[in-house]
């Protein structure tokens, strides 16, 4: 059976994810609306790779180098990941899970020499699992947020869902700062965080919303449009695949303001388990700091969003 679009996967991880929040109670499906975000300047949370042909994520600073906390009372760790969010996290055909995240949580638990367990459980069950101590570690692509803090405690984020420009590869446009795109038609998705951040900050633009993703990718591609705005990770597997038709590239960015992006992408625990926490943040930086991570990033992401 043909996998769900990526952009309907995730409306429905937004849609699990307003489900767990009510189920724990109306306070925490309250949110306040986000205050105004400063005048952007495209700022990569990236470092070129050799070559400088994919930018590869870095979100640890070499200075402050986390300290490897006492893993005697760790002898396994218990992830566990979502059922169906490819590449990130899916069934393989054996049916034992595979992705991005599977392979980086390998990775942390031989940095670590603990043994480790990967379960598949649905997306919006992962919280309550880790509440119930059927597992130690959620590793699912679940953005952080103030409501998700009050639910489960965060590792330090492993990568972030950027906001990208994409242009036709024969525009001419090359700077996408507010100022350039006067009067350019920008191509984005109804009711997304990407089209409230244009709406803020590109108010002389011509923002033409559509529906879904897809219509707005092919409203570029078609040439309907000079630009589309949207999310980097989505548009990266779009132009690396046959439906783009190689119409169309990255210009400008990444967007990482995280009052409309979010505060990236973390591993969740059980709330208080700091040893855990640490452990993970410890693993995580070796493993960028040795090139394990951008090894592991180049095999997913050949065209990177960041």
């Amino acid at each position: 059976m043909k996998r769900p679009a990526a952009s309907l996967r995730f409306a429905a991880r937004c849609l699990a994810v307003t489900a767990l929040l009510m189920a724990t109670g109306p306070a925490l499906a309250q949110t306040e609306p986000a205050a105004p975000a400063p005048a952007p300047s495209p700022q990569p949370q990236a470092a070129p790779a050799i070559g400088g042909q994919v930018a590869i994520p870095g979100f640890w600073d070499p200075k402050r180098r986390p300290e490897r906390p006492d893993m005697s009372r760790i002898t396994v760790i218990r992830f566990m990941t979502e059922v169906d969010y490819p590449p990130f996290n899916y069934a393989g055909p054996d049916g034992n899970p595979i992705g991005f995240n599977v392979d980086l949580a390998r990775l942390i638990c031989e940095e670590l020499k603990v043994q480790c367990t990967v379960q598949m459980r649905r997306f919006d069950t992962l919280l309550t699992s880790l509440a119930e101590n059927r597992g130690d570690a959620a590793m699912a692509s679940i953005a952080v947020t103030p409501d998700m803090r009050r639910l489960a405690d965060f590792s330090d984020p492993y990568y972030r869902t950027p906001a990208r420009f994409v242009t036709r590869r024969d525009s001419n446009i090359n700077d996408v700062r507010p100022e350039r795109l006067e009067g350019k038609e920008i191509a984005v998705v109804a009711g997304t965080a990407h089209e409230a951040f244009l709406k803020s900050l590109f108010t002389e633009a011509d923002l033409r919303s559509y529906p879904t993703a897809e219509a707005a990718r092919d409203a570029l591609r078609r040439g309907d449009v000079d630009l589309m705005f949207g999310d980097g990770i989505a548009l990266a597997f779009w132009l690396n695949g046959t439906d783009s038709q190689n119409c169309c590239a990255f210009r400008g960015g990444p967007f990482v303001e995280s009052r409309y992006f979010g505060e990236g992408i973390g591993i969740a625990v059980k709330r208080g388990n700091d040893t855990l926490r640490q452990a993970l943040n410890w693993a995580l930086f070796r493993l960028w700091e040795r090139g394990r991570f951008s090894d592991l990033w180049l095999r997913y992401f050949p065209i990177s969003p960041f």
